[in-house]
């Protein structure tokens, strides 16, 4: 019995010792299994590395897109100049949004007229003018005829010519139209075509025009009173091209005042902010600039004032990221040793950073009723025989 017992037991051994068997594949018929704790701790391993290879893949993906268009980019303002020219102009941007340009007196203009003009056949401009701030009384519920004969009253005038994007009722626009009033100013201003409920299409030269029309209607209304050109940004090129044609045929404005202006569009769109991505781009002349050479686009502010015969005042503050200080300051020296302007008082005034007045804030001067009664108050006639 003793025998028989040992034996079961080494028989036992034996089979458990013994290999598992093989099938004709020379392979386990039975696959091992690995215990239930070490399978879960695999299974945990493999989610986390899953997560990271799918989020790897995503971002990469994403890289390699952001990449090809901005690469394609440039390509496709080559191809297409008049995406450039609508970046120039941004005259599709109109801020602030569901404003009645027919009603300035919703914008706090409670003595201003809106009406239109037609410079051209199938063009039609909107204009605003605010009469001076004495005259406000007398202004309200007047009609445009009215407003008209103001124009020949014993008060100064200024054309103000806006920048891009926008309309007539820019926030800042309006704030410095208020300004100007209060010290004694009528003030036109007007859209481009194709700016606000103005009807046409932009371009540099039907700007000018639109500016020398406005121009004439104010002097055919403003008899011996002096008219001052004023001129933002982008209006800054406008302004200059207007005065250039205006001493051309010798009947030049009695100022011209630049608010942050530039040398030329070439040099502004280089040195503009939204260019920052490309501007180490290879070729980035031929790519971005060049379009806008092909688009008709100039605005040559350095060319023009070579030929303008008429006092000039520059403002431009140190902090403006739109159009750097010293584009502002290159324009000035330029004018400054320009012959055409040997009889007339040419002035620079900067604003300092720590103001904040940044691009299109320097109506919040308080020295600039100061800095224009004694500008303009000697700018008439201002010359040296």
């Amino acid at each position: 019995m003793r025998k028989r017992n040992e034996s079961v037991t080494v028989e036992h051994e034996r089979a458990a010792a013994a290999p598992a068997p093989l099938d004709k594949g020379c392979s386990l018929r039975h696959s091992l299994r690995l215990p239930a704790a070490t399978a879960a701790t695999n299974t945990g391993m493999k989610r986390p590395l899953g997560r990271r290879y799918g989020l790897w893949f995503r971002l990469r993906r994403l890289i390699i897109w952001l990449l090809g268009v901005y690469v394609a980019i440039p390509f496709l303002v080559k191809l297409c100049p008049a995406i450039q020219a609508k970046l120039v102009f941004l005259n599709f941007v109109r801020v602030p949004y569901f404003i009645d340009l027919k009603r300035p007196q919703d914008q706090g203009l409670n003595h201003t007229c809106n009406y239109y003009l037609q410079p051209e056949e199938d063009v039609t401009i909107g204009v605003w003018h605010t009469v001076p701030a004495a005259l406000g009384k007398n202004a309200r519920g007047k009609d445009q005829l009215w407003f008209e004969d103001a124009l020949g009253s014993s008060h100064p005038v200024i054309l103000y010519l806006h920048g891009n994007a926008g309309t007539r009722g820019g926030d800042h626009r309006v704030e410095l139209y208020k300004v100007l009033s209060s010290l004694g100013y009528h003030v036109v201003t007007f859209d481009y075509r194709g700016w606000g409920d103005s009807i046409g299409s932009p371009s540099e030269r039907g700007m000018t025009y639109d500016a020398l029309h406005v121009f004439d209607w104010i002097k055919a209304r403003s008899g011996d009173n002096p008219v001052y050109i004023w001129g933002h940004s982008l209006g800054t090129g406008v302004a200059t091209n207007l005065v250039r044609r205006l001493c051309e045929r010798e009947t030049p404005p009695d100022a011209l005042i630049l608010e942050s202006p530039f040398t030329n569009i070439r040099e502004e769109a280089r040195s503009h902010p939204f260019s920052v991505i490309y501007r180490y781009f290879p070729g980035f002349d031929w790519f971005f600039l060049d379009p806008i050479t092909t688009s008709g686009i100039k605005f040559a502010n350095d060319e023009n004032v070579k030929y303008i015969s008429c006092s000039l005042l520059i403002l431009h503050a140190e902090d403006d990221p739109v159009v750097p200080f010293h584009l502002g300051k290159k324009l000035y020296n330029i004018a400054a040793t320009s012959r055409s302007f040997r009889d007339y008082k040419v002035q620079f005034v900067p604003f300092h950073t720590d103001l904040g007045y940044r691009h299109k804030y320097i109506y919040r001067s308080p020295e600039l009723p100061r800095i224009l009664r004694e500008f303009l108050g000697v700018s008439e006639h201002e010359h040296h025989h």
